[in-house]
């Protein structure tokens, strides 16, 4: 099957970290949402000739959690949730990608404090084309959920009014910008 998108160049791209971030978001208390973001280390797309034959290697630094709170964030940093001293590095590798309508569903392994558990993200093309200093690029949004429990973040706190502090449903949200490799 051959699958036409537009400006679509056969290569290895690079992340473009200025561009490109992991964003995240749980139910607070049960009548709120907590969002925040991670920023890559790296992440590498292998884009051949046929798209569903792409892949994906892509690390996240752990430490850099986002969540415009820094009391939040160190705790998220902690044993308690990340642990980041021991698993300083959240990792994803694909395991093939499926068209799905106009868009594409992309498998892989996800690596969240030394578990990995396999997930799905919906991908959704952003485009290709060529930046200002004759650079090649193309851009994507990748989103999917992960049950945060599966991973072995399971602190929680019991609330007075039931129910619990954190959700354990997180949705993921990437946007991300690559740049083909010379």
């Amino acid at each position: 099957m051959t699958i036409d998108i537009p400006g679509y160049k056969a290569g290895t791209y690079a992340l473009d970290p200025a561009h490109s971030e992991v964003g995240f978001e749980v139910r607070h208390m049960m009548i709120s949402k907590v969002r925040g973001a991670f920023a890559f280390k790296e992440a590498t797309f292998t884009l051949p000739e046929n798209p569903l034959e792409a892949s994906v290697t892509a690390k996240v630094d752990v430490a850099s959690v986002d969540t415009k709170d820094e009391g939040r964030d160190g705790h998220l940093r902690s044993a308690d949730f990340f642990d980041t001293e021991n698993h300083p590095t959240m990792t994803f590798v694909s395991t093939g990608v499926r068209e799905n309508g106009g868009d594409f569903l992309v498998d892989g392994d996800l690596t969240i404090k030394g578990t990995t558990k396999p997930v799905t993200f919906e991908l959704e093309l952003g485009g290709f084309g060529t930046d200002p200093w004759g650079g090649y690029k193309g851009g994507a949004t990748a989103k999917g959920s992960i049950n945060r429990e599966e991973f072995g973040l399971t602190w929680n706190a019991a609330l007075e009014s039931g129910g619990v502090l954190v959700g354990k449903d997180i949705k993921i949200t990437l946007d991300l910008q690559a740049g083909l490799q010379a």
